[in-house]
């Protein structure tokens, strides 16, 4: 039996993902004490008909002996005959204010003497076990609700198939790197098509931005080497069985050579027969994200 534990931070989007689980077909319980985890998984084994014998959960700030006991909860879980994936959603701290605002929801870490920046702080810091903990981690900040439940159903496919799905990610270091990378290369060394007027306002997706990067050495030798060195270490990250790999690229900007790299890449990658995604997360008009 799988259990998928959505946690994050509040505001940054764990009831959609739950919502995208239980379309799913998973058995899902928003905020359950995770005291009655192996509870749950007793109940469901039993009744192994409801939601294929898969559940999935959200765990906030409130379940703070469960945080505090991180790896003993979570060996207990194994030991009751589950299969636990965490899922960890992030956003900025901007964002979750801006959020908060607009829904005029109170923070679960909020009080009279507690602002609510001094709230998100401090769920920040007690979720910290959790984060790293987390196969996958989703920085929502400038993701749209449908972006994040098709991330969360890929997520949730991931589990079932054999090494780890390739999120190959462009951005812009001016707009910050990504918190939600596994690794992270940056493509600013390379020749950068945004001095020539003519392709300043397209992108590494427009043919004439591809015709003058692929003429410069530079270009190829980088994109030698990483399809080379990903291709060395994907073995050893298929023997930690992780179903998800995120691979940033940055540029200044985010919209012409980390665009072109990754795409490159995962036609690459594609070709092994490896699940691929790619996601561009600074270009616009909204990040888009694609599979392949």
């Amino acid at each position: 039996m799988e259990l998928i534990i959505v946690s994050g931070l509040s505001g940054s989007g764990k009831s959609i993902a739950l919502h995208a689980l239980e379309d799913l077909g998973y058995f899902c319980i928003d905020n359950l004490p995770a005291v009655m985890l192996v509870q749950l998984a007793q109940e469901l084994q039993r009744t192994s008909s409801q939601a294929n014998g898969n559940a999935a959960v959200s765990i906030d700030s409130r379940n703070r002996e469960f945080l505090q006991t991180l790896s003993l909860s979570l060996a207990e879980l194994r030991a009751a005959g589950l299969s636990v994936r965490i899922v960890f959603l992030e956003a900025d701290n901007e964002r979750l204010l801006q959020r908060y605002s607009e829904t005029r929801r109170r923070h679960p870490l909020t009080d009279e003497d507690t602002p609510l920046l001094e709230g998100i702080v401090e769920e920040r810091q007690l979720l910290g076990p959790l984060a790293n903990a987390a196969e996958r981690m989703i920085d929502t900040s400038i993701t749209t609700p449908h972006e994040l439940r098709s991330t969360i159903r890929d997520f949730a496919q991931g589990g079932r198939q054999v090494g780890p799905t390739l999120l190959f990610q462009s951005f812009g270091f001016k707009h910050g790197t990504p918190v939600d990378a596994d690794t992270v290369f940056d493509m600013r060394c390379l020749p950068n098509p945004y001095w020539e007027t003519d392709l300043r306002d397209l992108s590494g997706l427009d043919t004439p931005v591809i015709d003058f990067l692929e003429r410069s050495t530079l270009v190829h030798d980088m994109a030698k080497q990483l399809t080379a060195f990903l291709a060395f270490w994907l073995e050893h990250f298929d023997a930690s069985n992780r179903s998800y790999l995120t691979i940033a690229l940055g540029c200044t900007g985010g919209q012409h050579r980390s665009v072109y790299m990754v795409q490159h890449l995962a036609k690459t990658f594609h070709r092994t027969d490896r699940p691929v995604q790619i996601r561009h997360r600074d270009l616009h008009p909204v990040a888009r994200t694609e599979s392949t």
